[in-house]
């Protein structure tokens, strides 16, 4: 297993997979720890849409995340409408003993998940999208930014 210095997985490359009727997600084996893992799932936005992909969060990561949300100011109104909009929007899951995460039905039909996914890793939390969607405007956008994007490292 890769680590990536926070104790757990690196989540990296991509993986295609199926969603069975219990809209289940099989997570990679090499993204996988020992044990019940819980993931903070989140509708994650792209652009205009606001519910692109579900952005999964581990437990180091979704602590990072949560501890930054908290650290919003109480007085600013969009602070408080951010918090609200994430609240409404996240979830949390277990894994089970088959490394298999079950999606919230309202979660999967608002990123127009159904019976395939693209997990895409992302070093330290990973993404779930609609394969033909990333495949699409996602995948062009992301070759648009990549010379100018990569600046940033």
């Amino acid at each position: 297993m890769s680590e990536n210095g926070n104790s757990g997985p690196t989540y990296n490359s991509r993986y295609d997979n199926v969603v069975d009727e219990k809209r289940r997600i099989q997570i990679p084996s090499k993204w996988r720890t020992e044990g019940e893992v819980e993931f903070l799932l989140l509708l994650w936005p792209n652009g205009p849409e606001m519910d692109a992909c579900v952005m999964v969060f581990p437990p180091n990561a979704a602590k990072r995340f949560k501890d930054k949300v908290e650290g919003l100011s109480f007085g600013d109104p969009r602070a408080e409408a951010l918090r609200r909009l994430l609240g409404r929007k996240s979830d949390t899951v277990k894994s089970d003993k088959q490394g298999r995460i079950t999606l919230p039905e309202a979660m999967a039909k608002a990123a127009g998940i159904v019976k395939a996914v693209s997990l895409i890793g992302m070093f330290d939390r990973f993404q779930i999208w609609n394969p033909t969607k990333y495949d699409g405007e996602i995948l062009a956008g992301e070759q648009a930014l990549a010379t100018d994007a990569f600046g940033m490292i």
